[in-house]
């Protein structure tokens, strides 16, 4: 005789088996997709002198110049490459973990923001492990910021959107329970005074 504890066990198993493949469908093309065009983009302005501008400004926002950076933004932890190329990987290994064995159910919008981080971070741990630099490209001139890449962009970008994505989440659970008390006290009888 299977009891109603096990059938709940095994529906919430197919449940999340159900989110497991549908964040895959969604995670793993986008971070595909971000990893080659960063890594396309990379290729291309690396054919360049670094220092050099390759192109701009534009609308006086940025141009394009070639960077080879062997630290973090803004000049931090300088050559330090490889130990930040293995704490890279293993925040996107931790990430992807969270994802499909943490919280299986996260949504589309953050699986998306996750997606676009891993990628970012893959894209620059292979320039790391592989030519011991990042190659930035992307240099704002209306403001002293780092020069940057598109993997920088997945990072930043997605970071973002995974958090706004859990704080939306977060605040309709909350208003859905808050609907659910006051359902509960427009039920309950009052007594008679």
């Amino acid at each position: 005789m299977v009891t109603s504890a096990a059938k709940m066990d095994t529906s919430a198993a197919k449940t999340n088996s159900w989110y497991r493949r549908r964040n895959a469908f969604i995670f793993f093309p986008i971070v595909a997709l971000w990893l080659v065009i960063d890594l396309a983009s990379k290729a291309y302005f690396d054919t360049f002198t670094p220092g050099q501008v390759v192109a701009g400004p534009f609308l006086g926002i940025f141009e394009f110049m070639l960077v080879h950076n062997t630290g973090a933004a803004w000049g931090m932890f300088d050559n330090a490459t490889v130990p930040l190329g293995v704490l890279s990987l293993a925040v996107c290994v931790f990430l992807t973990i969270y994802l499909f064995v943490g919280a299986p159910r996260t949504g589309r919008v953050a699986t998306c923001g996750l997606a676009l981080v891993v990628a970012g971070g893959i894209g620059n741990a292979i320039d790391r492990f592989t030519q011991g630099y990042v190659v930035d490209f992307i240099a704002p001139v209306f403001i002293d910021f780092p020069v940057f890449n598109v993997a920088d962009i997945g990072v930043t970008c997605g970071f973002a959107i995974f958090i706004l994505a859990i704080i939306v989440q977060w605040v309709r659970e909350r208003n859905k329970g808050d609907e659910g008390q006051a359902d509960d006290a427009a039920q309950t009888p009052r007594a008679n005074g």
